[in-house]
Order: structure tokens, then C-alpha cells, then sequence
């Protein structure tokens, strides 16, 4: 029989630590405080695009397994251990706001059962287990730092098979009962002291930031050296000190994470006493990026887009998700029209009556032929699959001229030269 679990946020985090926590056996319980997203949620109505959870979400809920309820005291009710999964926004220094998580910790600290276990799983800043120790005000309670490693699009996958599963405690009894909500994944297992916990996460997402960073930097270089990316990431990865993943150039790195975690490593390391310059720099390096791929859709089109529509594929951060949250896609798009360009955008993932405010002043379309009408140049900015297997002979068609900028490298350059299209990439001659 599984263990009693609460999990108090279902955003992306809470949501599928729920669900894949059901999956393995536990009885969870989730909570929030939009009535709206528990009702959708109590249906299997899944909110969010991310591969699989809505079958688990659905899995849940005929089992038993998983319900979901409003406001905190339904899900921290005889519960053994409790999941913090609420958002920590980034400061206007850089620094993680813990408003979210402290607010949560002081509402269930009275409800807790004595012996019972508060899981941070939120990304925190160092120190942050004992800001929720304080916020509880439970002595019998022990509070677990148990960071998460979730890609979107594929985080459901990356929690039943993770890489390892890391646990911060100064209890080593709290810490051997949160592993064993983990029996049965085969990862490794690392039990260390709650500073340590938290800093892995931010190491790990600002090395990740740095790669790509690093490979888009290399192919301003192979550009300017007349060499081929593709095959100088490929030589590199062979390495196995260096690897293959994350070396792949496009548009610039963003999301929900990568740079609200990145500032505040800086941030912690500055209130430490280090100054971490090599962040900066992969900061700058992506900033630059930005401008660079808009630079290119600008000399493509003619070297002015004032009144002049360019088409968009891509508006999402990543392929296969929904989030638009610090998407390059929209920093560059921005950047065109800023310089008087008319944006066409289609995406798989983004409906055209969508109302996102992100999207204002863009032109969105179901079909992605449709966003090439009377276009000059195509910009292909996110990497989904379906791109490569549109039919180009028709996107020539459409356009006022056949011209591409692959931000992704996706599409099959050979292919469209022969179709009469001038295709630039990144990092390629």
C-alpha cells in the first residue's frame, strides 16, 4: 500500500509530481486555490500540453489514486508527506521570491500531522528549507529539500526515469522515508544536506544555459570561418567529457526556468560574496543571440522590414508544450516589429483565437501555409517535428519570396535549395 501524500500547487510541477506519484501507487491528494482549474482537473481535463500526463491525470482519477481539491486543508489531512509545488517568481534583483512558498508552508503548518514530512519541491534558493521550517512553526515536523528535473514536453518521462533523484536533509530518517516514494525507479539515489539539494538544481539548469549558450557563440564563429556547425558540435560530442546534448544552436534558450534560475544563482552567489561573472556573460551571450537570428530574418527580407510581413513557425519556448513564457520565438518576434515588420505566426500548440496577452500584435493563423501568404521571409523558430514535412513546393507559393531563416536547423537545407529557396541557418555557410 502506497503512502498518504498532499501536494499543494498544480501548476506544471505539482501537477505531474501528482499524477506520476499516483502512477507509482501513492494516494494523492492535490490542491489549489482556483476553483475553475480543480474543476477542470476533477474531469481529467488536463490544462497544459505535456506528453502523457493527461492519461495519467485520467489513470488517477479511475483508480482512486488521485483527486484533487480545493484549498490546502483537503489535501494535508492525514497526510504523510506533503509536496510544496507553488511558484517562486523571480525578484526585481534577480532573487527568487519565497512569498508563494512561505504563505503556503504558515497555511498547512497548523493541519500537519505530527511525524509528517514537508517536501520543497518549488525551485528555492539556498537556506529556503529552513525559511520553511520557520513559516511551519512544527517542530515534529521535518521539512526535505527534494528538487526536480523536469524538461517540459517530456517531464512525465524525465520523472519515471530521471537521472537520479536527489535529497536534501538533515534527518537521515526523514530522508530514507522520502526515498521510498521512489521504489521502483531505477535511478541513482543521493541523500545530502538541504544546501547542497538546492544548489544542485540551480547548478544544473545554469550548466545546461551555459552549453547552449556556449554552442550559439561557436556558430557566430563557424559562420564567420565559413565552417558547418552541424559537424563541429557532432566532432565535440563524441567527447564524452563534453556530450552531445544541449549542443544543438538555435534562437537562444528561455522558458519558465533556465533564466529566472540562472539570475538567481548570480544572486545567491553575490550575497555570498562571489562575483559570478561567467553567468553574466552567458546571459549577454544569449541576449545577443536574440539579435542575431533577427538580424538575419532583417537582411533576408532585404535589409528593412518596415511594412514588410514575415512569416513565423514557432511561438512556443520549446516543441511540444504550450508554454510561451520567456519563448526566444516572441523576443525575436518582438525585436521585428519593433522595426516596423507585419509578424504572420502559426503554431501547433497555439490556436488562433488564443487571447494570450504575449501575442498581441501578432497575426495568428491554424495553418501554417496560410501564415506564409505574401510573406518575404520565413523565420522557423521553434523546433516541432511537423515542420520538416510541410510541403515546400506550396510554401513557395505562398510567399512573395521564397527566402528561410532556420533558427532550428530543422529543416532539409538540400531539399529547399532545390525548390529555388534561399535558406540561412545557424552556425552554416
Amino acid at each position: 500500500m502506497g503512502s498518504r501524500i498532499g501536494v499543494i500547487g498544480t501548476g506544471y510541477v505539482g501537477l505531474t509530481t501528482g499524477a506520476c506519484l499516483a502512477h507509482l501507487g501513492h494516494q494523492v491528494v492535490c490542491a489549489d486555490v482556483v476553483p475553475e482549474r480543480i474543476e477542470r482537473l476533477s474531469r481529467a481535463d488536463v490544462p497544459i500540453l505535456e506528453a502523457g500526463l493527461d492519461e495519467l491525470v485520467a489513470e488517477g482519477l479511475r483508480s482512486g489514486q488521485l483527486r484533487f481539491v480545493l484549498g490546502a486543508e483537503g489535501a494535508v489531512a492525514d497526510a504523510e508527506f506533503v509536496y510544496l509545488c507553488v511558484q517562486t517568481p523571480q525578484g526585481a534583483d534577480g532573487s527568487a521570491d519565497l512569498t508563494f512558498i512561505q504563505t503556503a508552508a504558515a497555511e498547512i503548518g497548523p493541519l500537519l500531522e505530527s511525524e509528517a514530512i514537508v517536501i520543497n519541491k518549488s525551485t528555492v534558493p539556498v537556506g529556503s528549507t529552513r525559511v520553511v521550517e520557520q513559516a511551519l512553526g512544527r517542530a515534529d515536523v521535518s521539512v526535505v529539500s527534494n528538487p526536480e528535473f523536469l524538461r517540459e514536453g517530456s517531464a512525465v518521462h524525465d520523472f519515471l526515469h530521471p537521472d537520479r533523484v536527489v535529497i536534501g536533509a538533515d534527518d537521515q530518517g526523514a530522508a530514507i522515508r522520502v526515498a521510498g516514494l521512489y521504489l521502483g525507479l531505477a535511478a541513482p539515489l543521493q541523500v545530502t544536506d538541504p544546501a547542497s539539494a538546492e544548489t544542485i538544481k540551480y547548478a544544473s539548469n545554469a550548466f545546461l544555459a551555459t552549453k547552449i549558450s556556449y554552442v550559439n557563440a561557436i556558430a557566430a564563429v563557424c559562420e564567420a570561418v565559413g565552417a558547418d556547425v552541424n559537424d563541429v558540435v557532432l566532432g565535440m560530442g563524441y567527447d564524452k567529457r563534453i556530450g552531445e546534448a544541449f549542443l544543438r544552436p538555435g534562437p537562444g534558450w528561455g522558458g519558465s526556468c533556465f533564466g529566472k534560475d540562472i539570475r538567481a544563482l548570480g544572486r545567491i552567489a553575490e550575497e555570498a560574496g562571489y562575483d559570478f561573472d561567467l553567468l553574466k556573460g552567458v546571459i549577454n551571450v544569449n541576449e545577443e543571440q536574440f539579435e542575431r537570428v533577427a538580424e538575419k530574418v532583417v537582411r533576408r527580407a532585404g535589409g528593412d522590414v518596415e511594412g514588410v510581413t514575415v512569416a513565423v513557425w514557432g511561438l512556443t519556448f520549446k516543441a511540444r508544450t504550450d508554454d510561451l513564457r520567456d519563448s526566444p520565438s516572441l523576443e525575436i518576434v518582438r525585436r521585428l516589429r519593433a522595426r516596423g515588420a507585419r509578424v504572420q505566426a502559426y503554431d501547433p500548440a497555439v490556436p488562433r483565437s488564443s487571447e494570450d496577452d504575449r501575442l498581441t500584435g501578432i497575426e495568428l493563423f491554424d495553418d501554417p501555409y496560410a501564415a506564409c501568404a505574401g510573406a518575404s521571409v520565413l523565420a522557423v523558430l521553434t523546433e516541432w517535428d511537423e515542420f520538416k514535412w510541410l510541403d515546400f513546393d506550396k510554401v513557395g507559393e505562398a510567399m512573395a519570396s521564397p527566402r528561410v531563416v532556420d533558427a532550428r536547423n530543422l529543416l532539409d537545407r538540400a531539399a529547399l535549395v532545390r525548390r529555388g529557396f534561399e535558406l540561412e541557418g545557424i552556425g552554416r555557410a
